[in-house]
């Protein structure tokens, strides 16, 4: 898929793998911790559903996984709108030693689950972060529906033919991010799909995997060139038109003087 830079290009590759991660820690968290660790709609239905019951106890490891989410999308970003140089690099090696320390539990044997629903929420809100759009297209990587829909709506404004009001090229059509939005939940899809074989094949290995990527990707897969731009503002970079405005009287008079005196050297 040609997209607008090479930046953009390795943005795409980033959201689909960080969205296979994703996938694979929301599955594993669902399978060895019984709570969504990614998906905070999930658990949201889950936290009311339980509480309008009266079952507070039984609601409680939702409303830690949505509370500890929103804390790590707080310090991500926080970290990726600082001065600190490579701070998305930086912003990864810590999400990479929270699942590290999950791994070391679960080696022990000790993992309480409270403490793995907070720590791998808090993974997963921090990593939302990093990447907020591929060129100029919204992207979420921790959860789909927001992709989704974005997705149902450019296939519709394709078959109307509508124009790409924020079109980066000829190139850049409403199907081709369609496209593009079913390439990440297919990353997120693909990643849960694998969690589980996983866990019977890794044991309490099974977490290496997402940790082994998101070194891979720390190093090689985030966009040097876009590196200490918060990912929303990287259409800002290239420079602009500044925007028309009408002349005022004196630059006026300086464009009929300069006309009077091409007219009377010819």
């Amino acid at each position: 898929m040609k997209l607008l830079s090479p930046d953009a290009r390795a943005e795409r590759r980033l959201a689909i793998g960080l969205a296979l991660i994703a996938g694979y820690v929301d599955a594993y968290g669902l399978v060895a911790l019984g709570t969504f660790v990614s998906f905070m709609s999930g658990n949201t239905t889950r936290t009311g559903s339980m509480a309008g019951q009266g079952n507070f106890m039984a609601a409680l490891p939702s409303t830690l996984a949505i509370a500890f989410f929103v804390a790590g999308a707080f310090a991500g970003t926080w970290l990726t709108h600082s001065s600190l140089r490579h701070s998305r690099q930086v912003l990864l090696g810590v999400v990479t030693a929270l699942l590290t320390v999950i791994v070391g539990v679960t080696q022990l044997g000790s993992l309480d689950a409270d403490v793995g629903i907070a720590t791998l929420g808090l993974a997963m809100g921090m990593m939302n972060t990093t990447e907020s759009r591929v060129g100029a297209e919204a992207v979420s990587l921790t959860f789909v529906t927001g992709d989704l829909h974005r997705m149902g709506s450019h296939l519709a404004l394709a078959v109307k033919r509508a124009p790409l009001e924020d079109a980066q090229g000829p190139w850049d059509t409403h199907f081709r991010r369609a496209r593009l939005l079913a390439s990440v939940w297919a990353g997120f899809l693909i990643g849960a799909a694998l969690s589980r074989p996983a866990t019977s094949y890794l044991g309490v290995w099974v977490l290496l995997p997402p940790v082994l990527m998101l070194v891979v990707l720390a190093l090689v897969g985030v966009p040097l060139a876009a590196d200490n731009v918060p990912v929303e503002q990287q259409r800002s970079r290239f420079p602009t038109l500044a925007p028309m405005t009408d002349p005022t009287p004196h630059e006026r008079r300086e464009v009929a003087s300069r006309q009077g005196r091409r007219e009377d050297g010819e």
